[in-house]
């Protein structure tokens, strides 16, 4: 479910995989980028939010 936000809200499904202060950072870039280039830098903050997942399930199996 996480992944599917992280299509919409980045800076949220971030926030959501346990890292506060980067899914503040990734919405200060993340807003700015969406309202001056149209919408062209969201794929960047998509890929970075699955990676942010990815690496935090992989975490959790380990333990």
């Amino acid at each position: 479910m996480n992944y599917v936000l992280a299509l919409l809200l980045p800076p949220l499904s971030i926030l959501f995989a346990g890292r506060p202060f980067l899914a503040i950072v990734v919405f200060l870039f993340w807003l700015p980028a969406i309202i001056f280039s149209g919408g062209l830098g969201h794929p960047i903050f998509i890929l970075l939010a699955w990676i942010i997942i990815y690496q935090g399930q992989q975490e959790r199996r380990r333990l």
